[in-house]
């Protein structure tokens, strides 16, 4: 039961971070011009992977 706290926890902390990078409020470390190009791509599909990270996070933790 603690390990799905935990796991829950975790996943809505990743889901606020990849939130935060897709909207741009933190950026990526390191160099933007030495970035692969797929890190760019990745950025922007944050837009959407991280609110629905936040969804599925807040969904478990009222199922349990």
């Amino acid at each position: 039961m603690i390990a799905a706290y935990i796991d829950e926890i975790i996943m809505f902390c990743a889901g606020l971070w990849m939130t935060s990078v897709g909207f741009g409020y933190v950026q990526l470390s390191g160099n933007p011009a030495t970035r692969p190009p797929w890190v760019t791509t990745l950025s922007g599909h944050f837009k959407w992977m991280g609110p629905l990270l936040l969804v599925i996070a807040a969904a478990l933790a009222i199922a349990s």
